[in-house]
């Protein structure tokens, strides 16, 4: 990966929804080479999806909590019954005093209750601790390389 592809990958952050040629003009490139260069990224598993950011709290989702589930046994091959629960945007095992943490979003703080009954139903898990974000000052996309010096 070189570093058009990476300012490719920049501007498709922004907006996916560009068009091959804009996005070729931006780097230099005609719409059908900027083309081909984001095919191969998506190939090569760089591009995993194109999505939309859609606003949590405009389509009832704005309660957000991090969530560190302790288990009494390895969580680690425990992935698909975090993916059970749709509230669960994210599932990492971590190091540290928890195995595992979630990011979940519902819209109130009732659905977050339920949630966290249903993770205590997960065979291992002996506890959680909740954290509840009041405000979101920023999300940003993973960086393309000028954050890493490249």
């Amino acid at each position: 990966m070189d570093a058009i592809d990476r300012k490719l990958l920049g501007l498709l952050q922004e907006d996916a929804a560009q068009a091959y040629s804009a996005l070729g003009k931006a780097v230099g490139l005609s719409a059908g080479a900027a083309h081909e260069r984001v095919r191969k990224l998506r190939e090569a598993g760089v591009i995993r999806r194109t999505t939309i950011d859609v606003d949590p709290a405009a389509v009832g989702a704005g309660v957000l909590a991090f969530v560190m589930v302790e288990s009494s046994a390895w969580m680690g091959d425990a992935s698909g019954r975090f993916a059970a629960i749709p509230e669960i945007q994210e599932a990492h095992v971590i190091a540290g005093s928890a195995s595992v943490l979630v990011k979940v979003r519902t819209a109130t703080t009732e659905q977050l209750q339920d949630v966290l009954r249903r993770l205590y139903a997960i065979e291992g898990v002996s506890g959680t601790q909740a954290t509840v974000a009041l405000e979101t000052f920023f999300e940003r996309p993973v960086a393309t390389g000028e954050a890493f010096g490249r």
